[in-house]
């Protein structure tokens, strides 16, 4: 399967990568021209991280955007301390 957020199902996007020569107008030369266009991916900032869905712990692709916004809920490592016996 391919990397993808599971919150906001990112993946990755095409575009172009595009090479200019020369000095711009407004550095006193007579403008940039394109000399070469090439196809890229641009690549989703995408973790693997262990996360609780639907009560469960799993490890899923997430996006770096979801763990800022809150979307992961990450599982407890362990069992809070409790006083109940003292």
């Amino acid at each position: 399967m391919a990397k993808k957020c599971f919150f906001t199902g990112r993946t990755a996007a095409y575009g172009n990568s595009i090479t200019y020569r020369g000095k711009a107008k407004y550095l006193g030369g007579v403008g940039k021209k394109i000399t070469g266009i090439n196809r890229r991916r641009y690549k989703a900032n995408l973790q693997k991280v262990k996360c609780v869905v639907e009560g469960e712990v799993v490890r899923i692709w997430v996006s770096a955007a979801a763990i800022r916004n809150g979307q992961v809920v990450k599982p407890l490592k362990r069992q809070p301390f409790s006083m109940q016996g003292v």
